[in-house]
């Protein structure tokens, strides 16, 4: 199973921001076992990208500190609202990332993750409910991995939707994709070791949960890696 590190996200406070603290955190999280790196670039203003230059100066960052890590980037609506204008941004990469993910719920999805294909950037598929998945499988876009993302409030409510999104992945003609399972928030930690349970990739990191598997604050994203991998995620 591959563990992948997700630096920051959308959070603003307490997480890296700029390529050289990307650079930074990632060495150290790779140093502890982390397989794949998952960051939401940032302008000089603090505000997630899909700039040429504000994803090549974090790819580039990553890649001179930790050359052996693949770097996957997110290219979220919340980011450019406008499908076509996320198009155009991908289209202008010059330095690529190794993944992207993709939300397949969001408009103008498929057409962001056939620009990605395109250029020569792995597909990741963002899928949160069973009907995303249904909506994915009508993709003619192939695609490297799918994420089946658990956002639930509740840990409950989170491996409800985890287990109906792997019932679904295994009872339908699933095309050839890795799965990667995990949760965020207070569903984060269960998520987790069901992931592990099944031998699942999976993910980690600031971006999704801010405390350690016994609630403790997480002082940093090597530490909630070191706390992955004695949950066996190696």
């Amino acid at each position: 199973m591959v563990l992948k590190v997700c630096v920051n996200g959308g959070r603003t406070s307490g997480v890296p921001m700029t390529p050289r603290a990307y650079a930074v955190d990632v060495l150290r999280c790779f140093a502890r076992g982390a397989g794949a790196v998952h960051v939401h670039p940032r302008d000089a203003d603090g505000r997630e990208s899909l700039d040429p230059e504000v994803i090549g100066a974090a790819v580039r960052a990553i890649r001179e500190t930790c050359p052996e890590l693949p770097v996957g980037v997110s290219t979220g609506a919340w980011i450019e609202p406008d499908p076509a204008l996320r198009v155009e941004a991908v289209r202008r990469w010059t330095v690529l990332p190794d993944f992207a993910s993709v939300n397949v719920h969001e408009d103008g999805a498929e057409a962001v993750a056939a620009a990605l294909y395109e250029h020569g950037v792995g597909v990741e598929a963002g899928i949160w409910t069973v009907d995303a998945a249904r909506r994915w499988l009508r993709w003619r876009t192939p695609t490297l991995r799918v994420l089946l993302e658990c956002m639930e409030g509740s840990a409950a409510e989170a491996l409800a939707n985890a287990h109906a999104m792997l019932e679904f992945v295994l009872g339908s003609a699933w095309p050839q994709a890795r799965v990667v399972l995990h949760g965020e928030g207070p569903a984060t930690w269960e998520v987790f070791r069901r992931a592990v349970a099944l031998r699942l990739d999976t993910r980690i990191g600031l971006e999704d949960t801010l405390v350690l598997p016994d609630g403790t604050p997480a002082p940093d994203n090597a530490a909630l890696v070191d706390a992955a991998v004695a949950l066996g995620a190696r």
